[in-house]
Parts: structure tokens; C-alpha cells; sequence
């Protein structure tokens, strides 16, 4: 079982009982996206406070977590200690039905108090994914990586570049030496039949 599933078997259902708790637990895998997000495995930390209320759970949740990515543009790692708030309403099953009843086309959506547990997980991720970067940068004018040798531009001189020649100025050189050597061929037997009219 997941280390930010909490047991709330001693959380009084009469409203306003309060349960407190802190928890550390490894980081499930994919939170985040693809490009940033909180390592699997690094250690999270969260102070929880649960309270019952009328229809649920609600869960008021302070975590501490480190996010790792890389900049899109040069790549370098980005690290970066956060914390992140949760304030979610788990809502008891009979609740989120009552609620499908009514027409509440968003119902099967909502958090759900289990049994004996409460999952802090999906909570956790709806208040951190939208946070995250879409394209995360090590700073707003990064000049990314040089297209010819990769190597970081803010890293060699002002005048760095490549010479690229466009292939074809490369084809056009081939076929201009082939014809200067067929031009000296033709050439030769010109003069050696020259060279023997004068002998003769």
C-alpha cells in the first residue's frame, strides 16, 4: 500500500473531529510530466490535518517535495525544493451518489473517502501537475545548444560557429574539376600531333 494512503479508522465520523499526522514516505512514480516533476523515490514530507465534516474528509495537507527536470533549450538540470498546499474535500460514497443522482455530470470525478483509508495521492497530483512548466527553462533567454556541435551556447565565444558547405557548391566543384581534366586531355594529343608535324 502506498506510503500517502492514510488510515482514518480513528478519525471520529461526528463533524469537526480532527485527526493530525506527519508522514514521509517515498515519492510514487509519475508525478509530474515527462519533461519535470518529483523524482520516484525521493522523500516526500507531509503534514496532514483530516477533518470530518457532513458529506466527508476534508484534508488539509503541506507537502515538502523536491522537483528535478531539464531545461528544453540546453538541457541543463533543474532542481527545486517546493512545497505544495492541499485543501480537498474527500466526500463519503452515499455523497458523491447523491450527488450522480442529481445529474452532476462531474461526480465520478470527485475524491472519494474509502473505507477505512484516504488516498492522498490523486490530491497530491491535481495540486502539483498544473503547476509545473510546460517547456521548463534554466532561465527566459536561454540560447540552447549550438545545432552543429551540441555544446551550450552561452558557454563559447561570441563569435563561435561552423563552416557548412551547401552541397551544392560541393557537387558543382566535382563537376568543375572533371571538366578542367578532360580540358588537359584533349589538350595533350593536340600538341603531341603538333610536336610531330613539326618533326615532319
Amino acid at each position: 500500500m502506498s506510503g500517502l494512503v492514510v488510515d482514518i479508522v480513528d478519525l471520529p465520523r461526528a463533524t469537526g473531529s480532527v485527526k493530525s499526522l506527519q508522514i514521509r514516505t517515498p515519492a510514487p512514480a509519475d508525478l509530474g510530466t515527462g519533461i519535470i516533476g518529483v523524482p520516484e523515490g525521493s522523500e516526500l514530507t507531509l503534514d496532514v490535518t483530516l477533518t470530518s465534516m457532513d458529506d466527508g474528509v476534508l484534508a488539509r495537507v503541506d507537502a515538502d517535495l523536491h522537483i528535478h527536470g531539464e531545461c528544453v533549450r540546453c538541457l541543463r538540470d533543474l532542481d527545486e525544493n517546493r512545497t505544495v498546499r492541499i485543501d480537498e474535500l474527500y466526500l463519503f460514497p452515499e455523497a458523491i451518489e447523491t450527488q450522480r443522482a442529481q445529474g452532476d455530470e462531474e461526480a465520478a470525478d470527485l475524491l472519494a473517502v474509502g473505507e477505512t483509508t484516504l488516498d492522498l495521492e490523486p490530491a497530491l497530483r491535481d495540486a502539483l501537475v498544473p503547476t509545473l512548466p510546460f517547456q521548463p527553462l534554466c532561465r527566459p533567454d536561454c540560447p540552447g545548444l549550438c545545432p552543429d556541435c551540441g555544446q551550450r551556447l552561452e558557454e563559447l565565444p561570441a563569435d563561435h560557429h561552423h563552416e557548412v558547405l551547401d552541397p551544392r557548391w560541393s557537387a558543382l566543384a566535382g563537376l568543375l574539376g572533371t571538366g578542367t581534366d578532360r580540358e588537359d586531355g584533349l589538350g595533350s594529343p593536340t600538341d603531341e600531333e603538333g610536336a610531330e608535324g613539326d618533326q615532319a
